[in-house]
């Protein structure tokens, strides 16, 4: 019998959360090439992002619990709702509570942070519709996530927001050049949900949830993942290339490209669902891996 720790650390997903150290290490690095970085930002945002994580993480299983999508037919982990060892209003305060802690977090990076009533106010903007949106994916009367809407909130909030906004909280001001990491590391974050996807479409196909890969089905599913796999690690790639001096610094993002070239050959010769359930671990490795290095080039860049 697991004990009430074990299980809400299980509902939590732990580890997914690398997702938001990675986002943030990328971010933070960004804005210590260039000469802005405050470590209290950095474990601020830390922290906020790894709590809107969770909250995603179990609003999803009390939303798929719920919609009746978490069954005895899924091959994926059980989760706790699933097993009965989390009941619906347990999981609604876990969730409240969550929020709070959101909410307390948010408002202490941004205040501390932030001079401007106008930055102020955009991030709180900002911090509502990221507990709107993690809630909303698989909760409520028309989740955004059952119509196949799931990848664009993930590289939006996971890609986009995450790294910008970090790069915004340190510096004060953005780049256009900043979307080149950004995209990169959204599209990284997507290739982790389309796995999950890929792993469950059988069971989603029935229980009507339209997921991207429900709509155009397994083999475009991969290529679509080769896909992300390649212009996510490109676009980082010719980030450093055109902004780190000296050049061959470089090669250390040779590191995650070995990974990951070796997770995409795994990927396409997938024949079964059960197959893609260690392909999720791997891909949130394969994403961490790449922030990393990403993170550590700009940081090496700056004392050689």
């Amino acid at each position: 019998m697991k004990s009430s720790f074990a299980i809400w650390l299980d509902a939590a997903r732990p580890k997914t959360l690398l997702l938001a150290i990675a986002a943030i290490a990328t971010g933070s690095s960004l804005a210590y090439a260039d000469h802005h970085f405050s470590f209290a930002i950095s474990l601020l945002a830390l922290l906020t992002a790894t709590l809107l994580q969770i909250l995603s993480n179990l609003a999803n299983d009390y939303g798929d619990a719920a919609q009746g999508t978490d069954n005895e037919n899924r091959i994926g982990p059980i989760r706790g709702m699933q097993q009965g060892m989390i009941t619906q209003d347990g999981m609604k305060k876990a969730i409240a509570l969550n929020i709070v802690f959101i909410i307390i977090s948010g408002l202490a990076l941004v205040f501390y942070a932030l001079q401007s009533p106008t930055s102020i106010a955009a991030f709180i903007v900002l911090g509502l519709l990221s507990i709107i949106s993690s809630i909303a994916y698989t909760m409520g009367s028309k989740p955004y996530g059952y119509i196949g809407l799931g990848d664009i909130s993930v590289f939006i909030f996971f890609g986009l927001l995450a790294i910008l906004g970090t790069y915004f909280l340190h510096t004060g001001t953005i780049k256009a050049s900043l979307l080149l990491p950004a995209i990169g590391s959204g599209l990284f974050s997507m290739g982790v949900l389309n796995i999950n996807n890929m792993r469950d479409v059988e069971n989603d196909t029935v229980s009507n949830k339209r997921t991207l890969v429900v709509r155009i089905g397994i083999e475009r599913a991969k290529r679509y993942h080769i896909g992300l796999l390649a212009f996510g690690w490109l676009t980082m790639a010719v980030y450093l290339i055109s902004h780190v001096q000296p050049i061959w610094i470089n090669v250390l993002m040779l590191l995650p490209l070995i990974r990951i070239i070796k997770h995409g050959h795994i990927i396409w010769n997938v024949k079964e669902s059960t197959q893609f359930i260690p392909m999720l671990p791997d891909m949130v490795k394969c994403a961490f891996i790449t922030n990393i290095v990403f993170a550590v080039t700009l940081v090496l860049s700056q004392w050689v």
